[in-house]
């Protein structure tokens, strides 16, 4: 039994047809959930069942707004106490597996420690994971923002989430040609609808390798980079485009909702979901 606690109005059928083609028996779905609420749902969960029927059970937090997620988090783990819990996984607005997709990608062709890796729309929930998952792999990021002030606290939250000192570069526009033209790597997690960056500018960029661009609704992101792009070279760059990743994205989500259902201390969020998706896109998936 999956409960599906989401943060909108109306719960995301999206995330719920997920959970069923994972395998769910019995999905349970909870919309306009706010953290004062949440201790009654989580312990529902737990006091059904006994200890070892615990796994039996878990919940899934969605939603199109990410922090409104990470509130919904904490106070569900506020809620467990001893060994009464379930599993549990953040997903909202697909921010997390989203993510590890994008990080898988530019791995496959970049060994992560030491690279320069650029991330564009830094400032949004899945830039600032992406930026993330990539400075505790050990890449120097460039966080890019049209804002220095919002790059430079984004840089600051990624820092105080990470366990140990990364290498951030927050960057306004003036910045950016600098950063780019050294840079090996390039995600671009804006807006949809929304260029980022012109064709002619990255192309420019000699050590460029690889880009990935998340926007699926043209124009594109990155100019140049087309939304079905999965390690298609484009003047000596391999790039990845939203389609390309998403069957990624998608086989990464059902995996970790059935994950969920073999313990029941589990907390999936940006990190473990990358792990669970490096565990099951070798190299060799397509």
């Amino acid at each position: 039994m999956l409960i599906q606690l989401d943060s909108d109005p109306q719960a995301s059928t999206f995330d719920a047809i997920v959970a069923v083609d994972a395998g769910v028996d019995q999905l349970l779905t909870r919309s306009g959930v706010r953290p004062n609420e949440v201790a009654p749902l989580v312990h529902g969960a737990i006091f059904t069942r006994g200890l070892d029927d615990l796994k039996q059970s878990a919940i899934f937090i969605g939603g199109s707004d990410v922090q409104a997620g990470e509130a919904l988090l904490d106070a569900v783990r506020q809620a467990f106490f001893g060994p009464f819990r379930v599993s549990v996984m953040l997903d909202s607005n697909g921010a997390n597996t989203t993510a590890a997709a994008a990080v898988l990608a530019v791995e496959r062709h970049l060994s992560l420690a030491g690279a320069r890796v650029l991330v564009l729309g830094g400032t949004g929930p899945v830039g600032r994971r992406v930026a993330r998952l990539l400075a505790a792999s050990g890449a120097v990021v460039g966080v890019a923002s049209r804002e220095r002030s919002r790059a430079e606290m984004a840089c600051s939250e990624i820092q105080r989430r990470l366990a140990q000192p990364a290498q951030l570069a927050p960057l306004d526009p003036h910045q950016l040609p600098a950063f780019l033209a050294e840079a090996q790597a390039l995600v671009a997690t804006g807006a949809a609808g929304a260029k980022l960056l012109d064709e002619e500018q990255w192309r420019k960029a000699e050590r460029l390798r690889v880009m990935v661009d998340l926007n699926a609704v043209p124009p594109a992101g990155i100019q140049g980079v087309e939304p079905q792009d999965r390690q298609v070279e484009r003047h000596g760059v391999i790039c990845y485009g939203a389609l390309g990743v998403g069957g990624w994205k998608m086989k990464i989500h059902r995996r970790a909702v059935q994950m969920l259902f073999e313990k029941n201390d589990q907390v999936l969020d940006a990190e473990e979901i990358l792990a669970l998706g490096r565990q099951l896109l070798q190299p060799t998936s397509s």
